[in-house]
């Protein structure tokens, strides 16, 4: 495809009328210093010369760099630059130096996203690894010390099978925690919207986790009585299963005798807000920008002691923005957490 240029013709303009300027006081100082001096003839002597300028110097000088210019910018296409393929190119020196320097600004940055996604890539993997291999492990230990004999003792061989059968649900879970949030994030799960009370689910929520809840001594309330129906338009299971990983976290995370509360607020006037609050060991600031990344652990060294696949919290995300919602988090380090995220009302 040939290029198109779009000239620019001051350089030619102002070097003609330099030379033509010299020619003509030289030729006025010759002039005036042999001959009588014709300003008629000076004048027409001028406008021939500007003209001759021009054109040497606007097609000679063109012809010479400006071709330059366009091996530059094919240079450039080559390097797949769609930024300066998409109209004429200008052969103005100062706008094509600063189309250049947009382009280096932009393969940079290029290069750096392109080196975040590698490190994200590496530590997805590594962390995937990870999660699967330590259940394999249990179960696989279980399985060989029964085959190398524990079997025959009846105590022993039902003791290792039930361990054997913990490590085989989380593997499991972690499978099933994948499935999902590959289908959430290319857009493959489809959400069944229907009208239902966010009331009586964060009741039903708190009835399955109540014992769960009993042993730490953590109280599971709102912050006041919600007498009528708070009715939203949603997908039911998906955003159950959002109540069900925030407050679990909230049990998993808080203090001994602690509260887990849940308000729910109108927000505008198609919205509600739905806060998840406790008085837990909190999150340092440090680790809100990466807390719903793909296994993210705050406290690496004990969280994996609580079970869970480390997806729960990217889970949420996902489910709430495929709503065309926000979740938000704020946290102190040994104050406790808020989660919350919006719903549209229903009508």
């Amino acid at each position: 495809m040939r290029v198109k240029f779009k000239k620019t013709y001051k350089f030619a303009i102002k070097t003609s009328l330099y030379i033509t300027l010299f020619i003509t006081l030289l030729m006025g100082v010759f002039l005036y210093s042999f001959y009588t001096v014709n300003w008629l003839l000076i004048v027409g002597f001028s406008l021939v010369c500007y003209v001759f300028s021009f054109i040497v110097v606007q097609f000679r000088v063109e012809r010479f760099i400006y071709k330059r210019v366009k091996k530059i910018y094919d240079d450039l296409t080559l390097l797949e630059s769609t930024n300066l393929t998409r109209g004429p190119i200008n052969t103005d020196m100062g706008t094509l130096t600063q189309e250049i320097d947009k382009f280096a600004r932009d393969k940079k940055l290029e290069i750096e996203t392109l080196k975040v996604r590698d490190q994200y890539r590496k530590e997805f993997f590594g962390n995937v690894s990870h999660e699967l291999k330590t259940p394999l492990f249990t179960v696989q230990g279980y399985i060989l010390t029964l085959l190398d004999g524990a079997m025959n003792d009846e105590k022993i061989r039902k003791k290792y099978l039930e361990r054997a059968s913990k490590g085989v649900e989380r593997l499991v879970y972690i499978v099933n925690d994948l499935d999902m949030i590959t289908k959430l994030e290319i857009g493959d799960l489809r959400l069944k919207i229907e009208t239902f009370d966010i009331v009586e689910m964060v009741k039903n929520v708190f009835d399955m986790f109540e014992m769960r809840a009993n042993k730490k001594k953590i109280t599971l309330t709102f912050d006041t009585d919600y007498p009528k129906p708070i009715l939203v338009n949603a997908d039911k299971e998906r955003i159950q299963q959002v109540l069900i990983n925030l407050i679990v976290n909230s049990i998993k995370y808080g203090r001994e005798k602690g509260t887990t509360e849940i308000s729910i607020e109108n927000l505008i006037k198609n919205k509600v807000i739905v806060r998840i609050t406790d008085n837990g060991i909190g999150i340092g600031k440090a680790h809100l920008p990466r807390l719903f990344e793909r296994f993210y652990r705050v406290d690496k060294s004990g969280s994996r002691t609580e079970g869970g696949s480390g997806l729960g919290l990217s889970i949420v995300k996902h489910i709430i923005e495929a709503h065309d919602e926000k979740i938000y988090v704020e946290s102190e380090y040994g104050v406790g957490s808020e989660f919350s995220f919006t719903l549209e009302k229903a009508k």
